[in-house]
This record gives structure tokens, sequence and C-alpha cells, in this order.
């Protein structure tokens, strides 16, 4: 299958193929325009050979004349190497400029799909895989499948023009001197080959290991207020003095074995000149077609071919890399989205919810958190559902906003199945507060208007208001731009929940979804926001899910949940004087017993 995995990008081929086929032609005509400064070298020694013994014997007039015709003839020679130069290093740059470019705007488009890909993908999807990993398809991956777009195919086409335009002007001077100088070649490809793969193999222990230390790091500077509460300063010093040896090592071994790389080529590389000198010398001295030009000439076309053919090993290391990483990157991009799409209505929502006989099962995990769930709310009603932990608050929430389709029953809005709606139409109509909140590490303005666009800065501060943070913004130096550090831990627990109550608010939603949100809060500024809530409603539904039954007492209806299942409903004044699990809560909340 591996060997297929890099067929994904024969569509960036195929789109880009402009580009490559000039960066193709410009490889040829540097390989062309290189290799011809050869001949130049043989004719320039060979003239020179000639020419210097004349000039030492000649004398008077006959001297001035050789040397003004030497000089000419040596200027025009010297000025022929120096054109092909020019015009082969002017082709090497567009060469490069062209196909790694080419490169990276594959890199670009392909980071891109993935990116857009992740994001089409359900929550159960990062729920079975860790953000490390997902991060690393996104970028090691992509990084190392650029190498062979890049790097890998232009070294690869420029193999095969050098053998293209060199061998046959090679093969006209001398066959015989060909086959000495190619026969090492071979070697250098083997030999370099197996250093690469012991390289790579060493490569990857290394990542590994770096990723582990980098791990390490991140977890201790995200959890410094638990290392120090702890004392465990010491503890993890140590714990990085193994992880930072253990990388060091790795890496002076593979230091080692890079010493090996040009040596190596450099011997291989002078077995092939002692080749040229003792076969060509011997032909030369023996008058048997080759000039000392001829000499020269192989020794530059062996240096010509020396870097392409030992690229060979490297090249091939580079696609092995590539298949891996690109196999692991089309693991992710034949991930499908679970949620079933239906007619894709864009039609404004008024607030009407039917939960009709819903039950689900967590995917993954098989755990049945939703059983035959049955309420109603209408446009304009708050209902309030409570209940003890894990009795599947938290999986109504998850089924209303879509993160999930439910096993069976259905969950429709304005008498419409939920799943007929586009996705994202719906959730931008939907306020939901989570009750784990994720802050960005910006601006505190920034963190409110996320998720809706050009909103101004008196809209701002009304959420701000509404949510009660105002006057905890106001305290801060830099107020609404007080920039948030990582998770939003500039912030109190409380503060966060707010703030994420504000950015839910400032989106103007048709469907409010409070899920446990005002847990960090105390009761007085849980009051003053359900106040607030209950003033900016009108006609738009609430659905406030707590374990606290101050957060739920004002609600037009509460549902009662048990182990997923709906135990009781009704109003707080209702609940109250029955007995049930309501009840209980409610008198364990207020320190009474039953």
């Amino acid at each position: 299958m591996k060997s297929w995995a890099l067929s994904h990008l024969n569509k960036y081929l195929l789109q880009y193929k402009y580009y490559l086929l000039t960066g193709l032609l410009f490889v040829f005509l540097n390989n062309f325009f290189g290799s011809y400064q050869g001949p130049v070298i043989r004719e320039t020694i060979d003239y020179l050979e000639k020419s210097l013994p004349l000039l030492k014997t000649a004398s008077g007039v006959q001297k001035e004349a050789l040397q003004s015709e030497f000089s000419k003839q040596i200027t025009f020679l010297v000025l022929q190497i120096l054109g092909l130069t020019v015009f082969s290093g002017v082709f090497l740059y567009f060469q490069r400029k062209i196909i790694i470019g080419t490169s990276r705007r594959i890199e670009f488009d392909l980071k891109n799909e993935i990116y857009h890909h992740y994001q089409q993908l359900p929550v159960s999807f990062y729920k079975r895989n860790n953000t490390g990993d997902i991060m690393n398809r996104i970028s090691e991956d992509v990084n190392q499948v650029r190498n062979y777009l890049g790097p890998a195919i232009m070294y690869g086409i420029n193999l095969v023009a050098i053998f293209m335009v060199t061998i046959p002007i090679m093969l006209s001077v001398s066959v015989e001197l060909t086959l000495y100088t190619l026969i090492p070649l071979p070697f250098l490809v083997i030999s370099i080959y197996t250093v690469q793969n012991v390289i790579t193999k060493h490569s990857e222990e290394i990542q590994r290991s770096m990723s582990n230390l980098s791990s390490l790091v991140q977890e201790t500077f995200s959890g410094i207020r638990v290392v120090k509460s702890f004392g465990r300063e010491e503890s993890m010093s140590t714990q990085f003095d193994e992880q930072s040896s253990d990388y060091k090592e790795k890496s002076v071994r593979l230091a080692q074995i890079n010493a090996l790389f040009f040596p190596l080529m450099v011997s291989l590389i002078g077995a092939s000149i002692i080749f040229i000198v003792w076969i060509g010398g011997t032909k030369a001295i023996a008058n048997e077609g080759i000039t000392t030009g001829n000499i020269a000439e192989f020794i530059f076309y062996l240096n010509k071919l020396a870097w392409p053919v030992t690229s060979l090993g490297w090249i091939t290391v580079m696609i092995k890399r590539a298949e891996v990483s690109q196999e692991r990157i089309n693991q992710f991009l034949k991930e499908k989205n679970t949620l079933l799409k239906g007619k894709e209505l864009t039609s404004p929502i008024q607030g009407a919810i039917d939960f009709k006989d819903v039950s689900f099962i967590y995917p993954d995990t098989g755990i049945e958190a939703a059983k035959h769930i049955n309420f109603s709310v209408s446009p304009g009603q708050t209902l309030a559902i409570i209940g003890n932990t894990g009795s599947g608050k938290s999986t109504v929430a998850s089924l209303l906003c879509r993160l999930y389709d439910t096993t069976t029953g259905d969950i429709t809005i304005d008498g419409i199945s939920i799943r007929e709606y586009n996705l994202q139409h719906l959730r931008s109509q939907i306020g939901f507060v989570p009750q784990d909140v994720f802050l960005f590490s910006d601006t505190i303005r920034n963190n409110i208007a996320f998720g809706s666009d050009d909103v101004s800065e008196e809209q701002i501060i009304e959420a701000a208001k509404f949510a009660d943070l105002y006057t905890s913004i106001e305290g801060f130096p830099a107020g609404l731009d007080t920039i948030l550090g990582e998770r939003g831990i500039t912030l109190s627990g409380g503060q966060k929940q707010r703030l994420s109550l504000a950015r839910a608010f400032i989106r103007n939603p048709r469907l409010f979804i409070l899920d446990d949100c005002l847990s960090a809060v105390d009761t007085k500024t849980e009051d003053t926001i359900l106040t607030n809530l209950k003033e900016v409603l009108g006609d738009r539904s609430t659905i406030i899910i707590s374990h606290r039954v101050s957060s739920v007492k004002l609600a037009d209806k509460i549902i009662v949940l048990e182990d997923g299942e709906v135990a009781q409903s009704g109003s707080h004044d209702e609940l109250i004087q029955i007995e049930g699990i309501y009840k209980s809560i409610y008198l364990k909340q207020l320190h009474e017993t039953p």
C-alpha cells in the first residue's frame, strides 16, 4: 500500500505541470552548458601544451606574433569557459527557483488540504488521536513529502539529464576511458545508500528522543504551578537530564556516522581519478589518441557526475521516508465525517426543540450515555437539565450542537430534523458555552469577538457587561487589550467562564446552551448573569445544564437525568414537593437533611 501512497500527490503535480516542465527545461540547459565546459577545457590544455614550447623557443618578430596569437586564443577560450559557467549558473538558479518553489507551493496546498479536512472531522476523531500526532502529520510528515517533491525530484531529473548530456560526449572521446571513469560510481551509490539508511534510522531515533524531551518540557512548564506546589523541581530536573542525555548520545552517534559520508565519497572519487590518470596517461604516452587535455576533461566530467550519482542514495532514502509520511497523512485524509448530510437547509431557526426517543452510544467507548430521552422546548422558553456527574447532561448539549448524531431517535428544530440543516449554519445560530472553557493566547477583546465578524467596541463591552465581566476587565492595566496567557491562565476560573459566556452572547444566537458554565462563579455573580440572561432572551430558547440547583431553579421547566434517562421533570416548585433526585440534590446543596 505504501508504494502507492505518493500517488495522492499526482493531482498537485498535474496542477503545477507547467512549472515542473519549465524546471525540467532549465535542468537540461544547466547541464548542457555545464557539460560543454569539458571540451573547452580539453582544447585549452591541449593548446597550452602545444603552444608553450613554441613560445619558449621562438625569438624576435616570430615570438611577438606567437604571443599575440597566444593571448587572443587563450582569451577566447577563457571567455568561452566563463560564458558557459555563467549560463550554467543562471539556469541552475532558475532550476532551483522553479522546482523547489513548486514544492513549497504544493506543501502549502497539502497543509491547507489536511487542515481543512481536520476541521471537517467529528469530535470522535479527536478523542481517538492525540494532538501531538495530529500536528506531527501536518508539519513533520508534510516536510518529508516536500523533500520528495523538491530536492528528490530535482536531483533525480538532474541525474538523468547529466547522464544524457555528458555520457555521449565522453563516449565520443574514448569508450574505454569512459568505462573506467564510471566503474567506481555504482560502488559509490551502494555505499552512500547504505550509509544514508543508517543515518535515517538514527535520525528517526533522534526525532523520537527529541519528541519525548519536548513533551517533558511542555508538560513541566504547563504544569509549573503543580510542580512548584509539590516541590518536584529536582525530580523534574533529573528526568530532563536523563532525556537530554539520551538525546545527546543519539546525536553523537549520528555525528560519527555522518563523519563517514564525505571521506567515503572522496575516497571513491579519488579511485576514479586514479583510473583516469593511469589509463589516460598510459594511452597519452603511447600516443593512442588520448591527450593531456582529455585526461583533464575526464576528471572534470567525473566531478560533474560525482554529486548527482552520490545523490541517488540520498534520493532513494528521501522517497522512502516520503512514502511512509504520505501514508500516515493518507490515513487521516481517509477519515470521513460520520455526521450524515441531509438537505443542507439554511433557514433561520426559531428555537422550537424536540427530543424524540433519543438514545446515544459513544462510538469509541460503547457507553450508552442517553436512553430514550424525550422533551420539548418552545421558542423563548428556558429548559434546565440537572443531574449527578455522568448522568448524560453534556451529551444532550453535544447532540444539540450536532457534535454527534443520535444512535436512535431524532432531534427536531422547528419541526425539521436537525440532520436536514447545514451544519455550519446550524451552529452559527447556537450560542454554546461548554463546561471546559478554552481561551486563546490573544487579547480579551479578540477572545470575546471570536467567531463573530465585524463586531463593534460597543458590542464587545455589552457582552462583557452581560457576563458581569466588564468591571474586572476595567481593573486590568490594558483593559480589553490585555493579553491572556496560554489557555487563559491570566484569568481566574470564574473569569474564564464569564468570558466564554460573553463570547457566546456576542453572536446574538437563537439558541443558548449553557453547559455547567457557571460552576466556578459565586452565587451573587451567578444571579446577576441569570438575571441578565432573562432580560435579553426575548423569544430565544435557552438550555441550562448544571449540577447546581441555584442555576436552574428559575427555568420554565426542569428535567432531571439519571444514568442517561429522564428521571423527573417539572418546575422547581413542583419538583421540591416530591421525593426524588431533584429534592435530594436541592437539600444536599442547602446542607439540609431530607
